[in-house]
């Protein structure tokens, strides 16, 4: 809170227990002549009041008369003077007229500062010189006589607020202006004015107020005292001081006039200035301007503030009233005040005359009316302010010899408040602003040079706020101003390596600053900057090696520059984004993060880095503050249009920099960007080079124009030049600003040429005639140039001006040219030399530079002050990099923990604000650097061979104890940075790009070492996989379990054992703590959050992770793989040793398992993913099955699952096909096969579990169908190859077609035939061996066995697949008997070979569908080719197997009655179809051989069972065959003969008696009755007896 805000709380609340108060209400003022009535002025709100006093006002006013008057009698002069002054009464009594006038209120005499009486008694006074003789009465002392006349009138005033106030100071001030009187006298009457004043006794409400505080002010500012002791002295200054002060910011102090200000402040810095006084009161002295300046900068405020819109008509007033003021502050003397002691002949000891003394001194001449008016007195405004700041600017003068250093410090610190308080108040006046833009900024700029440390920190703290106030109106000169300060600041030398911070973090920051920077082949001003470098070492601005204590308080100037919101916006785009300006943004954060290094301090002090570093972060906190605002479009310039600009920039700094190399490679190059229309056009290349000419090289330039064959280009050039009104000097001089002169003359006669055309044809004076004689002036002039500033000439050979107007004699066209003309220019060329853009180097050359710089400011475009979040994105894309690769350096180097805390904020706004404008670069780069801080992100996985489990705690938690995590644990560091990495990832997901690589490694390197699950969100279920399977630890640990004996001995055993063992030792406490630790932050890293957000991204964005996530794939080289031991149980383990042998087969790794399920997982999540993504994951896990014997089966097996479940997802796309699929994998070996099964089967159910196309297509390849059978024999996978089987043939629709019929006949039978197992369980069931005469049980108990299981399965679909097959048959295109034979051979075959099973329950279930499936009607067709292969392929092999030994000995109990079953079989065969067979030719060789089947039967050793079933089947087949009529003997039916006799003949051969018991020969046998069905009965066997089918019997 200010002073006069405490003071104004202070007055508000008035004692309220005090009795009695001087303190009255508030009235208008008694003059009502007064422009402003200050009781009711609004910055008398800013104003301290007076205090309110328990005494009585009168009586404490007449004490301090006495106090006086007694002080002044104690003095000689003054003892034998009038006791009027002690006791009140009427000084002169014998007075019958009228009073005088001087003390009538408001007549002429005190009209002015003080009054005629005043006036009139000093100059008695002075007159006199109070040297009376020892007792001669002084009674007429004017002195004395004033206190005599104030106690007079005292003595019937009733209130002294409304006492006249010029009245009540009228004896005080006399004292104060008597020459005559000591410093006490005059501290007595100056401490009872400032009493008067603190207490109000003169105040707004008394009456001629304003004309009291004007004759205060001309006193106290024109007081005289006798010199004596200078403490004294200094005593009666320091009151002076305070009473200033008091004035000013009292109720009064408004209506102080401009005169009376610009006094006021004349007087303080004398004060501070005079060397005579004492530090003490020269700093006291400043303190109290510094508030007074405080006050009269306020003011400027208060003054727009009434003025309202019309702040203009402040500016013009302001013009008219400058006449009157002016102030000319005794700087460089030794006196401040006169004395009647200070010697006359010392023109300093007098003061100067004001315009208020002038008054003073012509109103004692005038005469005194009685009848006058008012003096009409103005309130001060913009003229003493103006006059106040010229005089400060001026005192700051670097080559104004008569000002010290210390008044320049002391004028800066006064500005400083100015610029402080009313800083954009200035920059609003045109009077205020002219001074700021040229000469203090001038001033100030040259004095930012100096060694001089006092001046340097004042200088920079000002420019600093001179900056940040008025900036507005200061375009060029803030540029000027930071560039120097860049040029300065930024460390020559390139950035130290430090051990373990890898130069990739840091390379972001530049090593030296753009504007300082030019091109390797620039020799001359370089790359430009509106101030090219040339032009900033003539004005002291080219920077250089500056003191520490210099550097560091350049970077606080830096500091509290970029400490405003907006700063480093409109540096962005008030300078990057305009053409003409340099980058002072990027300069800017490269000067920042350059110096926030810790080398920095090596050069400067150790605060420069964290002052960097503060600044840097406050520019990040800054941008991250607005993200959330609304943006601010209106009255800002378009974005696009700066970012044109921008790009326009870019291509016109590399165009000029060819050009500077090759013109006519810059020109191509421009041209090509648009820059140029056209190369050929001159007009368009001459405007190109004038406006760029502060960056294209002055040399280089000159010379291409004068360059032969370019005459147009030149003429072009010229002509952009405006030459009208100006002499040929003038003309010249201003050509030559934009390029140098040639050295060949040739050269320069070409320029001189056209120049002289140019120049002639304008609008020049009359002083030349011809273009010939501006030629030949022109040339005379470049001479005299060269003769009058050649270093090395002596003065006495130069060039006079009789030589110079004599060699021009006569060439304007043939007469003189006027002397006149001529001395002007000759005066002009020795005064002010022609300045080439590269000669700068003196006091004129930087007052001629700035004349330029203020002639660019009137055409450039004001400053633009951005308080908008519109610029921040593409601000931010440009000065991302410094800033970054600062905070990972500062991060990898520093030691204390604020600044960790700042660094890791700084990485989260900076991802925030990458991330809110899609900023990739940006994010993947900070992404890179963190990640290189967590010391996971390393090409390859740790190493996991000493990975120990340890159980910590009694619920069964453990933790892997890893070398990774040991490490993480150990560095506080690299867990920070893990931390702040994912805090950076989470909710960027979207944006990162190449960040994803390294995020990856993190997770790998976490995964193998188990400190985070696969996936943590739920979307891994999804594949329905088990978990990801890892190395085995080299050893588990119980340490909860462990007993507490814990002595020398135990551990000393225990680790005398495991080195016995050859195991690794096991962890120490401490590295379990740094495990602990290290999960602790894995855990606190919520990762799980950024998996939960990969499900919500778009596909676009999960691209670039899985096009990262696939580069992490290894290379094909096996031998770069470390091998790792497999345990027999397929999940790899990692022992410390490795055999050779092992050492051969495929390692396993389970992050390129991570890497392919992770892939697959994101690359299935919807339809779009899959479109997006399919492909290259599709490839990648092909190129794993296709070499699959270099890979470990783990994960080829998972490849396999993960390309099927990609399959199905991606049908409707040509990425996995599924013959080649299958292919690829069939063609595994052996070994793979087997042990990849589980998985491959299982992606194969995931894509057949469903009818349609896709099922279609893969039951229908080969490959499929060997995949199956080459996995049916493995009995870990022959229960899934049979479920994939059994739902692919029973499925509805089913999927068994004709190019897969026999593949699945096939497969079941095999499955079949793996039910021979049941045979052994059978021989072990009590009971199993029967009679041999015993018949079976009708059922058999259904085996438990899940091999036989599928057998009877098998069977039963073989079966079922029957009625299909006429559908197939119709379907396909085959001939009857093809189909035939491609149909139902394969089922007859397959339960043919069935029926030999050992098992006895599919040997069972195969005799009974074979026999269903041989009765069967639809078997039959026409053509009898077809189905009589049943017998030849069907029933004889059966019967031919049954009969081999080995066959009957699997099951001898079993294959007896299998035997007599398939004998009876075959005879109902025959008979069902003997009328068809009848019809067949081959009939006969097909009964002789069934006999001879009979034959074997009978005679195969079996026993009773087929000697007696073979008789009785023959017998029945006999007789039906008999009753048919085909088996009757000759003499009945010749035709059959031959059937006969074949037929007896064979059955003669093993049944002999057969012949006479069935007597068919006889004629009675022939018509015996009975039908023959019931004659069929004897050939079913038991089983087939409760399945008959009359239907299927053929008739009689």
């Amino acid at each position: 809170m200010s002073r006069d805000a405490q003071t104004d709380q202070l007055v508000a609340a008035p004692l309220a227990t005090e009795p009695v108060t001087s303190e009255l209400p508030s009235r208008p003022a008694i003059n009502t002549n007064m422009v402003i009535n200050i009781s009711q002025a609004p910055s008398a709100q800013y104003r301290s009041r007076h205090v309110a006093v328990a005494v009585d006002p009168v009586s404490l006013v007449i004490s301090e008369c006495i106090s006086v008057t007694s002080a002044m009698r104690k003095h000689a002069r003054w003892a034998g003077s009038s006791v009027s002054s002690i006791l009140g009464g009427n000084p002169n009594p014998v007075q019958l007229g009228p009073p005088s006038p001087l003390l009538r209120p408001g007549s002429r005499g005190s009209s002015t500062n003080v009054g005629g009486d005043v006036a009139q008694d000093i100059g008695v006074a002075n007159r006199w010189g109070l040297r009376g003789k020892k007792g001669k009465s002084m009674q007429d002392n004017p002195l004395m006589a004033g206190f005599g006349r104030l106690r007079h009138e005292l003595s019937t005033c009733k209130d002294i607020h409304e006492f006249d106030a010029p009245a009540l100071l009228n004896p005080f001030l006399q004292v104060v202006q008597a020459s005559s009187t000591s410093a006490p006298i005059t501290t007595q009457a100056l401490k009872a004015i400032k009493k008067f004043l603190s207490y109000g006794f003169f105040s707004p409400d008394s009456p001629r107020f304003p004309l009291a505080m004007q004759s205060l002010s001309t006193a106290i500012t024109h007081c005289r005292f006798e010199a004596s002791d200078s403490a004294q002295d200094e005593v009666v200054l320091l009151m002076i001081l305070q009473l200033m002060e008091d004035m000013l910011s009292g109720p009064g102090g408004a209506l102080l006039s401009d005169e009376s200000v610009c006094e006021m402040m004349e007087c303080g810095l004398t004060m501070c200035c005079q060397s005579r006084l004492s530090e003490l009161l020269r700093r006291t002295a400043e303190s109290a301007m510094v508030k007074m300046c405080q006050i009269i900068f306020e003011h400027l405020k208060h003054l727009e503030v009434q003025a309202g819109d019309d702040i203009a008509a402040l500016d013009e007033q302001t013009n008219g009233d400058m006449d009157a003021v002016k102030m000319v502050p005794a700087t460089n003397g030794h006196h401040v005040i006169a004395s009647s002691d200070a010697p006359v002949s010392d023109p300093m000891s007098e003061p100067r005359p004001s315009s208020s003394s002038d008054k003073v001194s012509k109103s004692t001449e005038e005469s005194l009316d009685t009848e006058t008016d008012e003096l009409d007195i103005k309130p001060y405004s913009l003229p003493s302010m103006k006059e106040l700041f010229r005089v400060l600017v001026d005192l700051l003068d670097p080559h104004d010899r008569t000002q010290g250093d210390t008044m320049r410090v002391m004028a800066l610190r006064i500005i400083h408040v100015a610029l402080e308080v009313a800083g954009p108040s200035i920059a609003r006046h045109p009077a205020l602003a002219n001074i700021a833009e040229d000469k203090l900024c001038r001033f100030l700029f040259q004095l930012v040079r100096s060694d001089n440390m006092a001046i340097l920190q004042e200088s920079l703290i000002v420019a600093g706020t001179l900056v940040e106030t008025c900036r507005g109106v200061l375009k060029l000169q803030q540029e000027l101003f930071l560039s120097y300060l860049v040029a300065c600041l930024h460390p020559p030398i390139e950035i130290p390596r430090e051990p373990g911070i890898d130069p990739s973090l840091y390379d972001g920051i530049p090593q030296a600053p753009k504007l300082v920077k030019p091109p390797p082949s620039q020799s001359s001003s370089g790359r430009s900057t509106p101030v090219p470098v040339k032009d900033r070492q003539k004005l002291g601005m080219e920077g250089g090696a500056r003191k520490p204590d210099a550097r560091q308080a350049m970077v606080e100037s830096v500091g509290a520059l970029a400490r405003m919101p907006g700063f480093m916006v409109e540096l962005f785009v008030n300078y990057d984004c305009d053409t003409n300006r340099m980058d002072m943004c990027e300069d800017m954060i490269g000067l920042l993060s350059r110096n926030a290094l810790p080398d920095s301090a090596t050069w400067s002090t150790t605060s420069v880095p964290p002052l960097c570093l503060d600044a840097l972060l406050g520019h990040i906190q800054f941008i991250a503050d607005r993200l959330d605002d609304e943006p601010a479009v209106e009255g800002y310039p378009d974005q696009e249009r700066l970012r044109e600009q921008r790009r326009r920039k870019r291509h016109i700094i590399k165009g000029t920099s060819k050009f500077n190399e090759k013109p006519e490679k810059g020109l191509v190059y421009l041209q090509s960007q648009g820059i140029i229309k056209d190369v050929k056009d001159p007009v368009s290349v001459a405007r190109f080079l004038k406006g760029s000419s502060s960056r294209v090289s002055k040399k280089v330039l000159g010379e291409y124009l004068s360059k032969r064959g370019n005459d147009e280009l030149l003429t072009e050039f010229i002509n952009l030049f405006e030459f009208s009104g100006k002499r040929v000097d003038e003309a010249l001089r201003l050509l030559l600003e934009s390029f140098r002169l040639p050295g060949e003359s040739a050269l320069i006669e070409r320029i001189v040429t056209t120049f002289a055309k140019k120049y002639i044809s304008s609008d020049v004076p009359q002083d030349v005639a011809s273009e010939d004689a501006v030629f030949v002036l022109t040339y005379a002039i470049i001479m005299l140039n060269t003769d009058q500033h050649n270093p090395t000439l002596m003065a006495s050979k130069r060039m006079a001006m009789p030589d110079f107007a004599r060699n021009l004699r006569g060439v304007n066209a043939g007469e003189d040219f006027a002397p006149e003309y001529l001395q002007a220019i000759f005066e002009s060329i020795k005064t002010n030399e022609i300045i080439l853009p590269d000669e700068h180097n003196n006091k004129h050359a930087f007052d001629y530079a700035w004349k330029e710089l203020l002639l660019k400011v009137e055409s450039t475009d004001p400053l633009v002050l951005c308080n908008t979040n519109i610029y921040d994105a593409d601000m931010f894309a440009t000065t991302w990099r410094p800033i970054v690769s600062t905070l990972s350096y500062v991060f990898m180097s520093a030691t204390d923990d604020a600044v960790f805390a700042r660094v890791v904020s700084g990485f989260d706004q900076c991802a925030q604000i990458a991330s809110k404008y899609g900023i990739t670069e940006a994010l993947d780069r900070i992404i890179y650097c963190l990640s290189y801080m967590t010391t996971l992100a390393t090409d390859s996985t740790s190493n996991t061979s000493l990975n120990t489990e340890m159980k910590v705690s009694d619920d069964g938690t453990s933790v892997m104890v890893s070398e990774l995590a040991v490490k993480l644990g150990r560095d506080f560091k690299a867990q920070l940075a893990t931390l702040v990495l994912f805090r950076v990832v989470t909710g960027s997901e979207g944006v990162i790009r190449d960040g994803w690589q390294h995020i990856i490694r993190i997770w790998l390197n976490l995964f193998v070492n188990s400190l985070i699950p696969p996936f943590f969100a739920s979307d891994a279920g999804s594949l329905d996989l088990p978990t990801i399977p890892l190395h085995t630890p080299s050893q588990v640990i119980d340490r909860a379990a462990k007993t507490t004996d814990t002595g020398l001995f135990s551990a000393l055993s225990s680790y005398i054992s495991s080195y016995a063992a050859d195991d690794p030792p096991e962890p120490s406490t401490e590295e379990v703590e740094s495990t602990l630790s290290t999960v602790d932050c894995v855990n606190a890293c919520h990762m799980g959050d950024v998996f939960a957000n990969l499900t919500n991204l778009p596909a676009s964005s999960l691209q670039h992770l899985v096009e990262a996530l696939l580069d992490q794939l290894p290379e094909d080289d096996i031998s770069t793989v470390p091998v790792i031991t497999v345990k027999p149980e397929d999940i790899p383990s990692s022992p410390t040793t490795v055999s050779k042998q092992i050492a051969k087969k495929p390692a396993y790794d389970p992050s390129v398992v991570y890497i392919l399920e992770f892939c697959t997982i994101l690359a299935l999540r919807d339809s779009e993913t899959v479109d997006l993504l399919g492909k290259v994951v599709t490839e990648a896990l092909q190129a794993v099955l296709r070499d699959s014997s270099r890979y470990h089966p783990i994960l080829v097996s998972r490849a396999s699952f993960y390309q099927f479940n990609i399959l199905k997802a991606s049908y409707e796309h040509d990425f996995v096909r599924a013959p080649v699929l299958l292919h690829t994998i069939s063609s595994f070996p052996k070994d793979t096969l087997t042990r990849t099964s589980q998985l491959v089967l299982q992606g194969l159910k995931v894509c057949i579990n469903q009818p349609g196309p896709l099922r279609s297509e893969i039951m229908t390849s080969p490959d499929f169908w060997v995949l199956l059978r080459t996995l049916a024999g493995n009995a870990e996978s022959s229960p899934v190859v049979f479920e994939i089987l059994e739902g692919g043939v029973s499925g509805t629709p089913s999927a068994i077609i004709a190019d897969n019929y026999e593949a699945a006949i096939l497969l079941l039978n095999e499955f079949a035939t793996a039910a021979k197992v049941g045979a052994a369980e059978q021989k072990t069931k009590p009971g199993a061996r029967r009679p041999r005469s015993a018949r079976p049980p009708k059922k058999e108990t259904p085996s438990e066995n899940a091999i036989v299981s599928r057998g009877v399965k098998a069977v039963n679909i073989i079966y079922s697949m029957t009625s299909r097959i006429p559908h197939l048959m119709k379907q396909s295109h085959l001939e009857s008997n093809e189909a035939w034979s491609a149909y139902w051979l394969p089922i007859f075959q397959a339960l043919t070979t069935q029926c030999t099973n050992p098992c006895r329950e599919v040997r069972h279930l195969a005799f009974s569908s074979l026999q269903r499936s041989l009765l069967s009607p639809e078997l039959t067709c026409s053509d009898h080719e077809e189905w009589t292969a049943i017998f030849g392929e069907v029933l004889f092999p059966l019967i031919l197997k049954l009969l081999k030994p080995e066959v009957f000995s699997s099951d001898r109990d079993g294959m007896s009655e299998t035997r007599v079953q398939t004998a009876s079989l075959l005879c109902k065969v025959f008979l069902q179809y003997l009328l068809d067979l009848s019809k067949w030719e081959g009939m006969l060789d097909l009964w002789l051989k069934i006999i001879d089947i009979m034959d074997r039967l009978m005679n195969s050793g079996q026993g009773d069972s087929l000697e007696e079933a073979v008789p009785e089947n023959l017998k029945n087949v006999l007789l039906f065959m008999s009753s048919t009529g085909l088996l009757v003997a000759p003499s009945s039916d010749p035709t059959h003969e031959k059937l006969w006799v074949e037929t007896w003949k064979r059955i003669d051969r093993f049944l002999p008696d057969l012949r006479n018991e069935l007597a068919l020969d006889t004629p009675e046998a022939n018509t015996k009755e009975g039908p023959p069905v019931e004659r069929l009965s004897t050939l079913e066997g038991p089983q087939e007896a409760s399945e008959k089918d009359p239907e299927k019997v053929a008739p009689a």
